[in-house]
């Protein structure tokens, strides 16, 4: 999936000291899955298909922090998708080094996302 002209902006204007690391969470997610898109909402970088799916949280901090709406509903086990919200699931990255290294899983968590029904994620 392409990147959105409205996201490059926003890492230009908001320069968040995560950015580099950020910016690979970005072409993970958007890799994943060729309906994947993105879009800003409420001030952040938004991920979705068929919805809101995920999105950067404290992005003002030096770590990365995706959360994934209604990720409890995810189907599998991430070793580092965390969280007990009754909703949602967070996943956290130190540094593109751990981007890197978590590639794979963050990958899988959205094709997990993706794959599953309107009715299972809850918004249908």
């Amino acid at each position: 999936m392409p990147k959105s002209k409205d996201v490059d902006a926003w890492f230009q204007e908001r320069k968040p000291p995560a950015a580099e690391a950020m910016q690979k969470v970005r072409e993970v997610i958007l890799s994943a899955d060729p309906h994947v898109t993105e879009y800003l909402k409420y001030g952040s970088v938004q991920f979705g298909y068929d919805g809101d799916m995920a999105c950067f949280v404290k992005h003002g901090e030096k770590k990365v922090s995706v959360m994934f709406n209604r990720g409890a509903r995810i189907k599998g086990k991430f070793p580092h998708l965390e969280g007990s919200h009754p909703s949602g699931r967070w996943i956290y990255f130190a540094d593109e080094t751990e981007v890197d290294a978590r590639a794979k899983e963050l990958t899988q968590i959205v094709r997990a996302w993706v794959a599953m029904t309107p009715k299972e994620r809850g918004n249908k």
